[in-house]
C-alpha cells in the first residue's frame, strides 16, 4: 500500500471508497474499502463529519466549491487529498451526489477512486498554488 514516500498510501486500482453524510456532512455510513484507507473503524466514523479525513494541503477555495455545488443539487466531481488516521495521506478521484431519501431527509453520496500519478502531479501543484493565494 505504501509508495515511494512512506507517507502516502496508494489506492488499489480496484478501490472503490463509499461514504453517504446528512447534508451537514456527518457520516451516516462508509464502506469497508474508506475505513481501510481512512484508518478509522466504522465506529469511529459514524456520526463524525466527514472534514475528519480532511488533508491542511486542501485548500478551502476547493471545498468551498463542493459545497456550493451539492448544496444546489448538483453533482461535483473532483481530486481530493485526504488524510488517514495515522497522518498518511491518500489521494482519491471524488463524485459527491446530492439525494434526497424516501423520508425527506437530504445527503450525500461521495464514491471515490485510485488517481493517476499524472493527476496527482497535477493537483498537488495546483493546489499548492491555490493555498499560496489563500495566506
Amino acid at each position: 500500500m505504501a509508495s515511494q514516500d512512506s507517507n502516502e498510501i496508494i489506492l488499489d486500482t480496484r478501490a472503490f471508497l463509499v461514504s453517504e453524510t446528512d447534508e451537514k456532512g456527518i457520516i451516516n455510513f462508509a464502506n469497508d474499502e474508506f475505513c481501510k484507507y481512512a484508518g478509522y473503524t466504522i465506529d469511529e466514523l459514524i456520526g463524525k463529519p466527514h472534514n475528519i479525513v480532511r488533508h491542511p494541503d486542501m485548500p478551502r477555495a476547493a471545498f468551498k466549491a463542493l459545497w456550493d455545488t451539492i448544496k444546489s443539487g448538483n453533482k461535483w466531481r473532483g481530486f481530493v487529498k485526504n488524510r488517514a488516521k495515522d497522518g498518511r495521506y491518500y489521494w482519491v478521484f471524488a463524485t459527491v451526489y446530492p439525494f434526497v431519501s424516501c423520508e425527506g431527509s437530504k445527503g450525500y453520496i461521495s464514491c471515490r477512486r485510485v488517481v493517476s500519478d499524472m493527476e496527482k502531479k497535477k493537483y498537488e501543484k495546483l493546489y499548492k498554488e491555490m493555498r499560496a493565494g489563500e495566506r
